[in-house]
């Protein structure tokens, strides 16, 4: 079944209260029982090789999921941002790695494109991005600029009807399996963020090479690397916007990033529960199941309790974007929690496995090393709270 087989809106309650559409409970089933069957069997290994799955985006390619929020004139799906929220939460919760590499794909690089690109860019570039034909990655960070974009030190000089690039970013997933990639660079240094700008580079441009892979804590399957420009010429028709309209496109990007890492957050969170909640069900001690001690008990509470919340601020979050709002503190909102949550959750499932959960036999490990990621890219937590607190006092 492919999304384009999706009924058309009806409201039905979820387990939590939220009025999800029934187009969005067929989604929350379909990914669910794409990513247990296929991408779950698999993801302890594709951590313990750091091997990138090429076979799980393939599958996502052929059951629409790539293209899920797209329009259908770019061979998207149509469906909204609630949809793609449940979908990477459905995908972490069984490989944490198919999740970022999808999410970064779909928002850090394909929605840029369809927010501000031309119709010729939309054509050349999004229509076989949402089609699973080409995969995308987003270059902002660099070594000295991680969550400082306007210090970017990758340069872009125009020549023509070419920018030449020179430079390196850092830490790009989806880094070698790639192949198109936006960057942000500065055209001039003393401008700083007005001078920035957004340029899509295709894999094989001339000068553009990569560093070593990564070799992580976590997301260990995602191919992290450096991206390395040496007189890589790139088209003025390859720009988003104009000069000067680089830190705008990364902002925006960023904001609708952060509901992604959110559902990921999420996900990781509830994945990590339900295997807790299956251990203490087969585990005894005392001559009785953990699931009978309070301690345990509390433990689950606590953990569902939070990942509930977190997941109503990602859906909340996701439900302004789709209305068109501003929604970059409720983005911020959603990613502070969420991530702060799969780190606590994922901690305490470690905690209940005891012994079992310190080895790499089960995966409870293996959930804690993945969720700390989420408290750093796509913005660190300390930025989520600068951007709400700045929300605040400017009272938007």
């Amino acid at each position: 079944m492919t999304l384009a087989d999706s009924p058309t809106s009806t409201c039905t309650d979820s387990p939590l209260g939220f009025a999800l559409s029934e187009e969005q409970a067929l989604i929350q089933e379909s990914v669910r029982e794409l990513a247990q069957k296929e991408f779950a069997p698999k993801a302890a290994e594709i951590d313990r090789n750091h091997r990138f799955p090429r076979e799980n985006w393939e599958l996502l390619g052929a059951t629409d999921l790539t293209g899920l929020y797209f329009s259908e004139k770019y061979g998207g799906a149509g469906l909204d941002h609630v949809c793609y929220a449940i979908a990477v939460e459905e995908l972490a919760k069984a490989c944490p790695t198919t999740s970022v590499l999808f999410s970064a794909h779909v928002s850090l690089t394909a929605a840029p494109i369809d927010f501000f690109g031309t119709e010729e860019q939309k054509q050349k570039f999004l229509v076989p991005m949402c089609k699973g034909e080409k995969l995308g990655a987003f270059c902002l960070s660099e070594p000295n600029s991680g969550s400082d974009s306007a210090a970017a030190t990758c340069m872009a000089e125009l020549k023509g009807d070419h920018f030449i690039l020179n430079g390196s970013k850092n830490w790009i997933t989806n880094g070698i399996e790639a192949d198109i990639y936006l960057v942000i660079a500065q055209t001039d240094k003393s401008l700083k963020h007005k001078g920035l700008v957004a340029l899509l580079v295709e894999k094989g441009s001339p000068g553009f090479t990569f560093g070593k892979l990564e070799d992580k804590l976590g997301i260990r399957g995602s191919s992290t690397c450096q991206t390395i420009f040496e007189d890589t010429p790139v088209p003025v028709a390859n720009m988003l916007g104009k000069v000067g309209d680089g830190f705008k496109v990364a902002m925006v990007t960023l904001d609708g990033g952060r509901i992604g890492i959110a559902a990921q957050a999420v996900g990781i969170a509830q994945g990590a529960l339900d295997h807790a909640v299956k251990y203490a069900h087969e585990r005894t001690a005392f001559n009785k199941k953990v699931i009978d001690f309070q301690a345990i008990k509390h433990m689950i509470a606590d953990m569902q309790t939070q990942i509930d919340a977190a997941r109503l601020l990602t859906w909340h979050a996701s439900v302004a974007q789709d209305k068109g709002m501003k929604f970059s503190r409720e983005a911020a909102h959603a990613k502070l929690y969420a991530a702060e949550v799969a780190m606590s959750s994922t901690v305490k499932c470690v905690q209940i496995f005891g012994g079992f959960g310190y080895v790499t036999d089960y995966p409870a490990e293996r959930y804690m090393r993945d969720a700390k990621i989420t408290e750093i890219y796509e913005g660190t937590s300390e930025i989520q709270r600068l951007v709400i607190a700045s929300s605040l006092l400017k009272g938007t």
